[in-house]
């Protein structure tokens, strides 16, 4: 039985553990943290998101989770519409996800292949030439065919097998949240929930978790919203935090100052924003048998302007567990490589422009930002997002 071992257990970790163990792997799970657990937030997932939780075994799960994201358009901070809502056709809508939920999907998808152990934090990477891939914690060793990094932005494995891709800050941090029904405010038509605002350096996004009181759409239902702001993390306690965010977007359109009004400190995950710069130069490492992939934000951190993250660590994940099945495991490392290094290169250069654009600043940036939001795809403000939703799995 051929063997592998993920370090990781976030949500392109399990994914991957998933789908190795689903096709006779026997997989070995490690995690830094003593337990495993999700931020009580929330994911959108686009359409190559979807595909690639499809390709992985895992759709039906997901439909049982998952409430579609109509387009809500794009307004600046005095109401005014810089894009207008359109229709979007059922299979290029994204959906919104509760990570919690998410998480159970993938946890109930691990089977019992998968050995999970938890509080190992890897301190040592063996990849090379005639000895089969293996990492260290203290006095443990791993061994396996297969090692897969999915340890995140400051992966340990990605810092011994690509020295040369640093972790640097995109110069922006965001605020999450998911308001639950029972305190979230009730919107009309006149006060949607979904769509964003976007200021100078601010952002504010908000969707609905499905609708109020239903239980097919989700099991953790609410509003769930995000903000961004030009600048460094805060270091103060939640509530401090939150009264600065009501200030600096007070006065901006419905329902921001409700949202805000009705979240509880407790509700607020703060994120500072980082990225890899460079990317790897690769993102497989044939050694002996075997060999060594990154996946996930351990290959490819960027910010998150266009909700690509989660959707690049599931493509990561199904396009290895087809190469897996299709070639030798050299092979398949190879093959993947030659992938998803180019894959994941024009996604991060595409949200690298993004980003430049929702943190444009001064007079002359934002009148030239708002006139060229006219002739931008609506949803996501930049054609490059639509290419990057048309992703398909590979076939054999």
């Amino acid at each position: 039985m051929r063997t592998a071992v993920v370090v990781g257990a976030g949500l392109g970790g399990l994914a991957a553990a998933g789908a190795l163990a689903r096709s006779g792997w026997r997989v070995t799970l490690l995690e830094r943290a003593d337990r495993v657990r999700p931020e009580p937030t929330a994911v959108v997932l686009w359409p190559n998101g979807v595909r690639a939780l499809h390709a992985l075994g895992l759709g039906a799960g997901l439909d049982a989770i998952a409430t579609p994201l109509p387009d809500g358009g794009v307004r600046r901070p005095d109401g005014h519409w810089l894009v207008q809502a359109r229709p979007t056709p059922a299979e290029r809508m994204p959906v919104v996800v509760h990570r919690e939920d998410l998480h159970d999907a993938l946890i109930a998808g691990l089977g019992d292949r998968v050995e999970l152990r938890t509080g190992v934090a890897v301190d040592t990477v063996r990849v090379g030439p005639g000895e089969r891939p293996a990492v260290g914690a203290g006095r443990q060793l791993v061994e396996a065919d297969l090692l897969v990094a999915a340890d995140g932005t400051d992966s340990q494995v990605r810092r011994q097998l690509a020295p040369e891709a640093a972790v640097v800050s995109s110069g922006c941090a965001a605020w999450r949240a998911v308001i639950p029904w029972y305190r979230a405010p009730r919107l009309t038509t006149d006060r949607p929930v979904g769509g964003e605002v976007l200021g100078a350096g601010y952002r504010f996004v908000a969707a609905s978790l499905g609708e109020r009181g239903s239980s097919g759409a989700s099991r953790r239902g609410g509003i769930y919203w995000v903000a961004t702001a030009v600048g460094a993390s805060r270091p103060e306690p939640p509530e401090t935090q939150l009264a600065l965010l009501k200030r600096w977007y007070a006065g901006w359109p419905a329902p921001v100052g409700e949202l805000l009004d009705a979240t509880d400190p407790a509700d607020l995950v703060q994120q500072e924003v980082r990225e890899l710069r460079p990317l790897p130069r690769a993102y497989g490492f044939p050694a002996g048998p075997g060999g060594a992939v990154l996946l996930g934000d351990a290959a490819h951190a960027m910010p998150p302007h266009l909700g690509q993250g989660a959707c690049l660590a599931f493509e990561d994940a199904a396009t290895l567990s087809s190469l897996l099945r299709e070639s030798r495991l050299p092979d398949a490392v190879r093959a993947y490589d030659r992938l998803r290094r180019p894959r994941a290169a024009t996604v991060v250069r595409q949200t690298r422009r993004m980003s430049a654009v929702l943190q444009a600043r001064g007079r002359l940036a934002l009148r030239a930002r708002d006139a060229a939001l006219g002739t931008i795809s609506p949803r996501l403000l930049s054609t490059a997002a639509t290419a990057a939703a048309q992703w398909r799995p590979p076939t054999s």
